[in-house]
């Protein structure tokens, strides 16, 4: 009996206890991706919410996003405008315009097209509505609008007395530094243009003969394609292209553009041509000594745009004027009441409008007139070609008339 229960219990943990562990391995050690796709399909099986729901919050998000940037995204557009902007050398009667008495009229009606003002549009709003909450705020507590315990939001004027001084030396110092940049760059400039008008002219008188006349004429193309192709490296949104095909050759032209820097491919043309001419050994270290000017404009250009006013300091000029300006209303409200109001918008539109002419002149290359430059010096250079010959046939008309009326002794040929 005993022989015969014992294998009776053996069969029956055989068939029943496996199939249990069987379907729990099963369900435990089910692999992500199966998991996965159930979950996607009982998701998929249960009833999706309502779409009234999706479409009344995003849309909404969306609006309300969208209309507190329309006012940025526009006074951006409008100041990126205004630095594409060509600008134009002065004549005199760019500067007899410049200092007539009737400029101030003139700038004070022009003031809602200057995209220095409407770059500060954003700014100055926020700030003269924040005024206009607080002064809404103070008069409604003043009335008993508000329960008690809501106070007066109202402050001594003794810190902005004292950090006065220290907010101007701060908008001083910063547009000081922006206007030494823009100085920099105008005098990189100058001695990029003179540079190019020096080449130019001792190229037109050193080189003679008729074995070279195709590489000097190619050479003064190339001096006068340096200044342009500077100008589109240092400004952006520039057709480097089309400014220079009319200067260029196609093939020349495929070569520029496939480069990475285009001024320093320019001197390589400059310096190969250079190399072709037949001269003498000195006039060509002469010839080549006038490139150096050339690499420290863009030595100078590039230091310009690639390392601006510290950012630290830039950023403690914004939060300065951030913070003094917010808290502006609660310090004037005890002696101006309603009145914080345009003092707000006055003082805002002030100091702002300083902060960003120095921001504007810290990048210097948009406020030259570099289009004007570089046609100067075409104008220049196709000047100086087209009178070269009817200037060396005069002088050589002189000195043959003088040596006919001069005896081989010195004396007058009507003396004799």
């Amino acid at each position: 009996m005993a022989q015969s229960a014992k294998p009776t219990k053996l069969s029956l943990s055989s068939i029943i206890t496996p199939k249990p562990l069987l379907k729990f391995h099963q369900i435990r050690f089910l692999p992500t991706k199966s998991r996965a796709l159930c979950f996607r399909t009982l998701s998929s099986l249960s009833s999706p919410p309502p779409a009234s729901d999706q479409n009344t919050t995003n849309p909404q998000n969306l609006t309300l996003i969208s209309l507190l940037r329309s006012i940025p995204d526009w006074a951006d557009r409008n100041q990126e405008r205004g630095m594409r902007r060509n600008r134009s050398l002065y004549n005199h009667e760019n500067w007899v315009h410049h200092r007539s008495s009737l400029r101030h009229v003139r700038h004070l009606l022009s003031s809602l097209s200057s995209r220095v003002i409407l770059s500060l549009v954003p700014p100055v709003l926020v700030f003269t509505s924040v005024a206009v909450i607080i002064a809404g705020y103070n008069t409604a507590v003043e009335l008993e609008l508000l329960p008690e315990f809501f106070p007066v939001l109202r402050s001594s004027s003794l810190p902005y007395q004292l950090t006065a001084p220290a907010l101007a030396l701060l908008l001083v110092f910063r547009t000081e530094a922006s206007y030494s940049r823009f100085e920099e760059g105008r005098k990189a400039w100058t001695k990029v243009i003179a540079g190019a008008n020096d080449f130019a002219r001792q190229v037109i008188a050193g080189v003679e003969g008729s074995g070279d006349e195709l590489i000097k004429n190619l050479l003064l193309r190339y001096i006068m394609a340096f200044p342009v192709a500077l100008k589109c490296h240092v400004m952006y949104g520039s057709d480097i292209g089309r400014d220079l095909q009319h200067l260029l050759e196609l093939d020349d032209l495929e070569v520029v553009l496939s480069s990475k820097h285009r001024p320093c491919c320019i001197i390589q043309f400059i310096s190969q041509s250079l190399q072709l001419l037949k001269l003498e050994e000195s006039k060509k270290n002469i010839l080549e000594s006038k490139i150096s000017c050339f690499y420290e404009g863009i030595g100078v250009c590039e230091q310009l745009m690639g390392t601006p006013i510290p950012l630290s300091y830039t950023r403690l000029t914004s939060r300065f004027l951030v913070l003094w300006h917010l808290t502006l209303p609660i310090i004037l409200w005890d002696d101006c009441h309603w009145i914080v109001v345009p003092a707000t918008f006055i003082s805002a539109a002030s100091l702002f409008c300083i902060e960003e002419v120095g921001v504007l002149i810290e990048e210097p290359f948009p406020m030259l007139a570099l289009d004007e430059l570089c046609n100067l010096v075409q104008n220049n250079i196709k000047e100086a070609i087209a009178t070269e010959k009817a200037v060396r046939a005069r002088l050589n008309a002189k000195r043959k008339k003088h040596s006919c009326e001069h005896l081989p002794n010195g004396h007058p040929a009507n003396s004799v």
